[in-house]
């Protein structure tokens, strides 16, 4: 079992719930968060070993939240992931500018997913 905690940004439903179920068959612990605000307040309660940022959100988009995030957990190495469907360079700049460890475009099938979470976790 894995056990370790991918918090999952995304504001739209089905995302999150094709995520959810993808990464608890892959062995891990899922939070939800539909927003940027949402994200941060649940990274100020439970600190994530990943977090699956969309980019574009309400409330807070994913490059404020990243920002934000980034501040508040200075002394963890949380990853953090930009997913989106925004296919731009200017936007990749922006998610890396803000603090994301890496940036991957939907749709995201299991087995991308699963190898970009043992890219970034099993390092550790």
């Amino acid at each position: 079992m894995v056990n370790k905690t991918v918090l999952v940004v995304d504001d739209t439903d089905d995302v999150r719930e094709l995520l959810r179920t993808q990464l608890i068959m892959l062995g891990y612990h899922v939070l939800e968060a539909t927003n940027g605000q949402e994200a941060v307040e649940i990274v100020g309660k439970e600190l994530p070993e990943l977090i699956l940022m969309d980019l574009t959100m309400p409330v807070l988009g994913g490059i404020e939240a990243t920002r934000l995030i980034r501040k508040t957990v200075r002394n963890t190495n949380v990853v953090i992931i930009a997913f989106t469907a925004l296919p731009s360079a200017g936007s990749r700049q922006l998610a890396f500018a803000a603090g994301c460890d890496d940036y991957i475009q939907k749709p995201l099938d299991v087995d991308k997913l699963s190898r970009l979470l043992e890219r970034h976790l099993m390092e550790g």
